[in-house]
Protein backbone atom coordinates (compact mmCIF):
# COMPACT_ATOMS: atom_id res chain seq x y z
CA UNK A 1 0.00 0.00 0.00
CA UNK A 2 1.33 3.40 -1.01
CA UNK A 3 1.54 6.27 1.31
CA UNK A 4 -0.99 8.75 1.56
CA UNK A 5 -1.81 12.39 2.41
CA UNK A 6 -4.86 13.84 2.96
CA UNK A 7 -4.98 17.65 1.77
CA UNK A 8 -7.16 20.51 3.28
CA UNK A 9 -8.02 23.14 0.64
CA UNK A 10 -8.09 22.66 -2.80
CA UNK A 11 -6.87 26.49 -3.51
CA UNK A 12 -3.59 27.25 -5.56
CA UNK A 13 -1.24 27.15 -2.29
CA UNK A 14 -2.95 23.51 -1.89
CA UNK A 15 -2.61 22.77 -5.63
CA UNK A 16 0.62 24.74 -6.58
CA UNK A 17 2.75 24.18 -3.53
CA UNK A 18 1.81 21.57 -0.61
CA UNK A 19 0.50 18.83 -2.88
CA UNK A 20 3.07 19.92 -5.78
CA UNK A 21 5.65 18.59 -3.18
CA UNK A 22 3.88 15.98 -1.88
CA UNK A 23 3.44 13.99 -5.13
CA UNK A 24 6.88 14.39 -6.15
CA UNK A 25 7.56 12.68 -2.22
CA UNK A 26 5.90 9.66 -3.65
CA UNK A 27 2.02 10.66 -1.85
CA UNK A 28 -0.99 9.58 -3.34
CA UNK A 29 -3.13 13.09 -2.56
CA UNK A 30 -6.90 12.99 -1.36
CA UNK A 31 -7.65 16.94 -1.65
CA UNK A 32 -10.43 18.03 0.45
CA UNK A 33 -13.05 21.13 0.12
CA UNK A 34 -16.30 22.38 0.55
CA UNK A 35 -16.32 24.28 -2.68
CA UNK A 36 -18.34 22.37 -5.24
CA UNK A 37 -16.55 23.88 -8.10
CA UNK A 38 -12.94 22.61 -6.78
CA UNK A 39 -13.72 19.35 -6.18
CA UNK A 40 -15.58 18.90 -9.29
CA UNK A 41 -12.84 20.08 -11.49
CA UNK A 42 -10.47 17.58 -9.62
CA UNK A 43 -12.50 14.43 -9.58
CA UNK A 44 -13.23 15.41 -13.74
CA UNK A 45 -8.93 15.70 -14.07
CA UNK A 46 -6.72 13.19 -13.92
CA UNK A 47 -3.68 15.57 -14.10
CA UNK A 48 -3.25 19.49 -13.91
CA UNK A 49 0.00 21.93 -14.08
CA UNK A 50 2.23 23.72 -12.18
CA UNK A 51 4.45 26.25 -13.50
CA UNK A 52 7.34 27.89 -11.63
CA UNK A 53 8.06 31.47 -12.88
CA UNK A 54 11.29 32.96 -12.28
CA UNK A 55 13.67 35.91 -14.52
CA UNK A 56 15.51 32.42 -15.67
CA UNK A 57 11.83 31.51 -17.61
CA UNK A 58 9.23 29.15 -16.92
CA UNK A 59 8.96 25.35 -15.73
CA UNK A 60 6.43 22.99 -15.76
CA UNK A 61 5.43 20.13 -13.46
CA UNK A 62 2.31 17.60 -14.00
CA UNK A 63 0.47 16.76 -11.07
CA UNK A 64 -1.05 13.25 -10.61
CA UNK A 65 -1.98 10.80 -8.72
CA UNK A 66 -4.59 12.44 -6.84
CA UNK A 67 -8.70 12.02 -5.60
CA UNK A 68 -10.85 14.86 -4.36
CA UNK A 69 -13.57 14.72 -1.73
CA UNK A 70 -16.11 17.31 -0.95
CA UNK A 71 -16.31 16.99 2.85
CA UNK A 72 -19.14 18.96 3.21
CA UNK A 73 -21.32 16.27 1.47
CA UNK A 74 -18.85 13.45 2.06
CA UNK A 75 -17.96 13.79 5.47
CA UNK A 76 -17.90 10.13 6.99
CA UNK A 77 -15.64 9.16 3.31
CA UNK A 78 -13.18 11.85 4.68
CA UNK A 79 -13.06 10.67 7.94
CA UNK A 80 -12.40 7.44 6.68
CA UNK A 81 -9.49 8.39 4.40
CA UNK A 82 -8.18 10.38 7.44
CA UNK A 83 -8.08 6.85 9.75
CA UNK A 84 -5.60 5.86 7.23
CA UNK A 85 -3.33 8.29 6.30
CA UNK A 86 0.31 9.25 7.02
CA UNK A 87 0.16 12.80 6.97
CA UNK A 88 -2.73 15.49 7.16
CA UNK A 89 -1.81 18.94 5.46
CA UNK A 90 -3.89 22.21 5.00
CA UNK A 91 -3.87 25.72 3.63
CA UNK A 92 -7.13 26.87 3.87
CA UNK A 93 -6.49 29.83 6.30
CA UNK A 94 -6.38 30.58 9.71
CA UNK A 95 -9.99 31.66 10.25
CA UNK A 96 -10.93 27.93 8.86
CA UNK A 97 -8.64 25.80 11.13
CA UNK A 98 -11.51 25.51 13.51
CA UNK A 99 -14.16 24.32 10.87
CA UNK A 100 -11.97 21.21 9.73
CA UNK A 101 -10.54 20.27 12.71
CA UNK A 102 -13.90 18.29 14.02
CA UNK A 103 -13.70 16.07 10.59
CA UNK A 104 -9.60 15.50 11.39
CA UNK A 105 -10.70 14.55 15.64
CA UNK A 106 -12.87 12.03 14.26
CA UNK A 107 -10.42 10.89 11.58
CA UNK A 108 -7.90 10.36 13.94
CA UNK A 109 -10.13 9.21 16.52
CA UNK A 110 -10.92 5.43 14.69
CA UNK A 111 -7.18 5.52 13.61
CA UNK A 112 -5.65 1.57 14.36
CA UNK A 113 -2.62 2.14 12.20
CA UNK A 114 0.59 1.83 14.29
CA UNK A 115 2.54 4.60 13.11
CA UNK A 116 0.93 8.18 14.62
CA UNK A 117 -0.88 10.37 11.66
CA UNK A 118 1.92 13.58 11.07
CA UNK A 119 -0.53 16.81 11.21
CA UNK A 120 0.92 19.89 9.66
CA UNK A 121 -0.82 22.85 9.06
CA UNK A 122 0.82 25.12 6.32
CA UNK A 123 -0.75 28.37 7.16
CA UNK A 124 0.63 32.14 6.82
CA UNK A 125 0.41 32.71 10.41
CA UNK A 126 2.90 31.53 13.79
CA UNK A 127 1.25 28.51 15.49
CA UNK A 128 -0.53 27.41 13.11
CA UNK A 129 -0.33 23.38 13.71
CA UNK A 130 -0.87 24.69 17.59
CA UNK A 131 -4.02 26.07 17.17
CA UNK A 132 -5.34 23.41 14.99
CA UNK A 133 -4.43 20.93 17.63
CA UNK A 134 -6.19 22.75 20.21
CA UNK A 135 -9.58 22.37 17.76
CA UNK A 136 -9.03 19.24 17.61
CA UNK A 137 -8.86 18.80 21.34
CA UNK A 138 -12.12 20.69 22.11
CA UNK A 139 -13.42 17.44 19.48
CA UNK A 140 -11.99 14.77 21.43
CA UNK A 141 -13.55 13.24 24.09
CA UNK A 142 -12.25 13.53 27.33
CA UNK A 143 -10.96 10.03 27.70
CA UNK A 144 -9.75 9.73 24.61
CA UNK A 145 -7.09 12.46 24.98
CA UNK A 146 -4.15 11.28 26.98
CA UNK A 147 -3.85 9.13 23.94
CA UNK A 148 -4.20 11.42 21.22
CA UNK A 149 -0.51 11.82 20.75
CA UNK A 150 -0.40 7.81 20.31
CA UNK A 151 -2.53 8.04 17.40
CA UNK A 152 -1.30 11.80 15.82
CA UNK A 153 1.81 13.91 16.26
CA UNK A 154 1.12 17.87 15.41
CA UNK A 155 4.12 19.85 14.28
CA UNK A 156 4.21 23.57 13.70
CA UNK A 157 5.86 24.85 9.72
CA UNK A 158 6.88 27.77 8.12
CA UNK A 159 5.85 28.24 4.67
CA UNK A 160 6.90 30.76 1.92
CA UNK A 161 6.08 31.01 -1.99
CA UNK A 162 4.18 33.51 -3.22
CA UNK A 163 1.33 32.77 -5.76
CA UNK A 164 0.02 35.65 -7.60
CA UNK A 165 -3.28 36.23 -8.88
CA UNK A 166 -3.69 33.30 -11.91
CA UNK A 167 -4.46 34.16 -15.38
CA UNK A 168 -8.37 33.66 -16.77
CA UNK A 169 -9.67 30.83 -17.40
CA UNK A 170 -6.46 28.86 -15.70
CA UNK A 171 -8.80 26.30 -14.55
CA UNK A 172 -6.83 23.99 -12.17
CA UNK A 173 -3.19 24.66 -13.22
CA UNK A 174 -0.99 27.16 -11.31
CA UNK A 175 1.41 29.67 -11.74
CA UNK A 176 4.21 30.08 -8.93
CA UNK A 177 7.50 31.81 -7.94
CA UNK A 178 9.99 29.19 -8.62
CA UNK A 179 11.70 30.22 -5.04
CA UNK A 180 9.89 28.28 -1.87
CA UNK A 181 11.02 27.15 1.70
CA UNK A 182 8.91 25.06 3.83
CA UNK A 183 10.13 24.41 7.61
CA UNK A 184 8.67 22.04 10.17
CA UNK A 185 10.23 21.03 13.35
CA UNK A 186 10.85 17.48 14.04
CA UNK A 187 10.95 17.45 17.46
CA UNK A 188 7.03 16.62 17.85
CA UNK A 189 7.57 13.28 15.42
CA UNK A 190 10.30 11.89 18.32
CA UNK A 191 11.47 8.23 17.87
CA UNK A 192 8.62 7.31 15.08
CA UNK A 193 10.72 9.92 13.28
CA UNK A 194 9.58 12.19 10.47
CA UNK A 195 7.36 12.10 6.69
CA UNK A 196 10.21 11.57 4.35
CA UNK A 197 9.26 14.58 2.15
CA UNK A 198 12.23 16.20 0.91
CA UNK A 199 11.05 19.41 0.14
CA UNK A 200 10.84 20.02 3.48
CA UNK A 201 13.40 21.26 6.14
CA UNK A 202 13.58 19.63 9.26
CA UNK A 203 14.55 21.96 12.24
CA UNK A 204 14.78 21.60 16.13
CA UNK A 205 13.70 25.40 16.72
CA UNK A 206 11.41 26.98 13.99
CA UNK A 207 10.21 30.14 15.46
CA UNK A 208 13.36 31.69 13.77
CA UNK A 209 12.43 30.59 10.58
CA UNK A 210 8.73 31.80 11.49
CA UNK A 211 9.28 35.24 12.15
CA UNK A 212 12.01 35.26 10.25
CA UNK A 213 9.62 34.52 7.18
CA UNK A 214 6.66 36.64 8.77
CA UNK A 215 7.98 39.72 9.62
CA UNK A 216 10.41 39.50 5.86
CA UNK A 217 8.52 38.10 3.15
CA UNK A 218 5.00 38.88 4.37
CA UNK A 219 5.43 42.46 6.34
CA UNK A 220 7.26 43.61 2.83
CA UNK A 221 4.62 42.13 0.83
CA UNK A 222 1.99 44.14 2.89
CA UNK A 223 3.79 46.81 2.85
CA UNK A 224 4.12 47.60 -1.06
CA UNK A 225 0.25 46.83 -1.41
CA UNK A 226 -0.37 49.49 0.98
CA UNK A 227 1.37 52.14 0.42
CA UNK A 228 1.15 51.09 -3.80
CA UNK A 229 -2.69 51.38 -3.77
CA UNK A 230 -2.31 54.69 -1.66
CA UNK A 231 -0.15 55.59 -4.62
CA UNK A 232 -2.51 54.67 -7.20
CA UNK A 233 -0.29 51.84 -8.12
CA UNK A 234 -2.10 48.47 -9.98
CA UNK A 235 0.50 45.65 -8.79
CA UNK A 236 3.06 44.84 -6.29
CA UNK A 237 6.12 44.97 -9.15
CA UNK A 238 4.42 48.50 -10.24
CA UNK A 239 4.86 49.55 -6.70
CA UNK A 240 8.54 48.33 -6.33
CA UNK A 241 9.49 49.88 -9.19
CA UNK A 242 8.14 53.45 -7.84
CA UNK A 243 11.93 54.59 -5.55
CA UNK A 244 10.32 56.19 -2.96
CA UNK A 245 8.16 53.17 -2.36
CA UNK A 246 10.60 50.37 -2.54
CA UNK A 247 13.12 52.79 -0.38
CA UNK A 248 9.83 52.94 2.41
CA UNK A 249 9.89 48.84 2.45
CA UNK A 250 13.64 48.74 2.90
CA UNK A 251 13.22 51.20 6.01
CA UNK A 252 10.47 48.57 7.05
CA UNK A 253 13.09 45.77 6.72
CA UNK A 254 15.62 47.26 8.35
CA UNK A 255 13.87 47.70 11.48
CA UNK A 256 12.48 43.83 11.36
CA UNK A 257 15.87 43.04 10.69
CA UNK A 258 17.34 44.97 13.63
CA UNK A 259 14.57 42.38 15.08
CA UNK A 260 15.48 39.25 14.31
CA UNK A 261 19.56 39.85 14.41
CA UNK A 262 19.45 40.83 18.11
CA UNK A 263 16.78 38.00 18.97
CA UNK A 264 17.52 34.98 16.90
CA UNK A 265 21.12 35.27 16.39
CA UNK A 266 21.10 35.30 13.15
CA UNK A 267 24.01 36.99 11.45
CA UNK A 268 23.25 40.90 10.04
CA UNK A 269 25.09 39.34 6.67
CA UNK A 270 22.75 36.62 6.10
CA UNK A 271 19.94 38.65 7.60
CA UNK A 272 20.87 41.31 4.52
CA UNK A 273 21.22 38.67 2.04
CA UNK A 274 17.64 36.81 2.70
CA UNK A 275 16.26 41.01 2.89
CA UNK A 276 17.90 41.37 -0.65
CA UNK A 277 16.27 38.17 -1.56
CA UNK A 278 12.74 38.69 -0.62
CA UNK A 279 12.71 42.54 -2.20
CA UNK A 280 14.22 40.76 -5.49
CA UNK A 281 11.02 38.11 -5.09
CA UNK A 282 8.06 40.79 -5.02
CA UNK A 283 9.77 43.43 -7.10
CA UNK A 284 9.60 39.94 -9.86
CA UNK A 285 7.23 41.35 -13.20
CA UNK A 286 6.76 38.43 -13.77
CA UNK A 287 4.48 37.33 -10.87
CA UNK A 288 1.63 39.81 -11.64
CA UNK A 289 0.32 40.19 -8.43
CA UNK A 290 -2.68 43.04 -7.52
CA UNK A 291 -2.17 45.46 -4.66
CA UNK A 292 -5.75 44.60 -3.72
CA UNK A 293 -5.22 41.18 -3.88
CA UNK A 294 -2.12 41.29 -1.61
CA UNK A 295 -3.81 44.41 0.89
CA UNK A 296 -6.88 42.16 1.34
CA UNK A 297 -7.76 40.68 4.84
CA UNK A 298 -6.43 44.10 6.30
CA UNK A 299 -7.90 43.40 10.10
CA UNK A 300 -6.02 39.91 9.91
CA UNK A 301 -3.11 41.62 8.95
CA UNK A 302 -2.96 44.06 12.02
CA UNK A 303 -3.37 41.53 14.56
CA UNK A 304 -1.09 41.43 17.53
CA UNK A 305 0.81 38.72 16.01
CA UNK A 306 0.96 39.37 12.67
CA UNK A 307 3.40 40.98 10.27
CA UNK A 308 3.31 44.75 11.14
CA UNK A 309 2.11 44.93 14.96
CA UNK A 310 4.23 41.75 15.67
CA UNK A 311 7.70 43.10 15.21
CA UNK A 312 6.77 46.45 16.26
CA UNK A 313 5.68 45.11 20.11
CA UNK A 314 8.85 43.47 20.33
CA UNK A 315 10.62 46.67 19.01
CA UNK A 316 9.21 48.97 21.48
CA UNK A 317 9.66 46.39 24.31
CA UNK A 318 13.40 46.69 23.22
CA UNK A 319 12.96 50.36 23.46
CA UNK A 320 14.12 50.21 19.55
CA UNK A 321 12.90 52.21 16.28
CA UNK A 322 9.70 51.17 14.90
CA UNK A 323 8.34 53.76 12.94
CA UNK A 324 8.68 52.86 9.50
CA UNK A 325 6.18 49.65 10.55
CA UNK A 326 3.73 52.17 12.15
CA UNK A 327 3.40 53.79 9.13
CA UNK A 328 2.72 50.74 7.44
CA UNK A 329 -0.13 50.07 10.04
CA UNK A 330 -0.90 53.48 8.92
CA UNK A 331 -1.61 52.26 5.36
CA UNK A 332 -2.94 49.15 6.13
CA UNK A 333 -5.82 51.24 8.20
CA UNK A 334 -6.61 53.13 5.24
CA UNK A 335 -7.10 49.69 2.80
CA UNK A 336 -11.31 50.37 3.75
CA UNK A 337 -13.93 49.29 1.57
CA UNK A 338 -12.65 47.57 -0.91
CA UNK A 339 -14.45 45.41 -3.40
CA UNK A 340 -14.61 41.99 -2.56
CA UNK A 341 -13.04 42.43 0.77
CA UNK A 342 -15.46 41.80 3.94
CA UNK A 343 -12.19 42.73 6.19
CA UNK A 344 -12.27 45.91 4.58
CA UNK A 345 -15.41 46.83 4.91
CA UNK A 346 -15.31 45.52 8.30
CA UNK A 347 -12.18 47.52 9.44
CA UNK A 348 -14.07 50.76 8.09
CA UNK A 349 -17.06 50.25 10.29
CA UNK A 350 -15.25 49.21 13.18
CA UNK A 351 -13.08 52.89 12.72
CA UNK A 352 -16.23 54.73 12.74
CA UNK A 353 -17.92 53.28 15.45
CA UNK A 354 -15.23 53.36 18.08
CA UNK A 355 -13.02 55.84 19.79
CA UNK A 356 -9.09 55.24 18.82
CA UNK A 357 -8.23 53.76 21.84
CA UNK A 358 -11.25 50.97 21.77
CA UNK A 359 -10.55 50.77 17.40
CA UNK A 360 -6.89 50.01 18.29
CA UNK A 361 -7.24 47.55 21.12
CA UNK A 362 -9.72 45.43 19.01
CA UNK A 363 -8.02 45.68 15.83
CA UNK A 364 -4.54 45.01 17.02
CA UNK A 365 -5.15 43.25 20.49
CA UNK A 366 -2.22 45.27 22.20
CA UNK A 367 -2.64 45.97 25.40
CA UNK A 368 -3.39 49.09 26.71
CA UNK A 369 -0.35 49.55 29.13
CA UNK A 370 2.57 48.89 25.70
CA UNK A 371 5.04 50.81 24.90
CA UNK A 372 3.53 50.85 21.64
CA UNK A 373 0.11 51.60 22.40
CA UNK A 374 -0.17 55.14 22.44
CA UNK A 375 1.57 55.72 19.01
CA UNK A 376 -0.86 53.34 17.75
CA UNK A 377 -3.43 55.41 18.91
CA UNK A 378 -2.04 58.30 17.22
CA UNK A 379 -2.75 56.55 13.76
CA UNK A 380 -5.66 55.29 14.21
CA UNK A 381 -6.99 58.88 15.21
CA UNK A 382 -5.18 60.39 12.20
CA UNK A 383 -7.37 57.62 9.48
CA UNK A 384 -10.28 58.52 11.75
CA UNK A 385 -10.56 62.16 11.45
CA UNK A 386 -9.25 61.95 7.51
CA UNK A 387 -12.09 59.34 6.96
CA UNK A 388 -14.83 62.10 8.54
Amino acid sequence: MGKKAIHFGGGNIGRGFVAEFLHTAGYEVVFIDVMDNIISALQSTKSYQVTEVSEEGENTKTITDYRAINSKTHEEDVVQEISTADIVTCAVGPNVLKFIAPVIAKGINIRSTPKPLAVIACENMIGGTDTLHGYIKDHTESARLDSLGERAQFANSAIDRIVPAQPEGSGLNVRIEKFYEWVVEKTPFGEAGHPDIPAIHWVDDLEPYIERKLFTVNTSHATAAYYGREAGKSTIAEAMRDPQIKSVVRDVLNETASLIVDKHEISASEQQKYVETIISRISNPYLEDSVERVGRAPIRKLGRKERFIGPAAQLAERHARYQALLGSVEMALRFQNVEGDEESVELAKILKENSPGDATVQLTGLERSHPMFQSVVDVVYLVQSESK
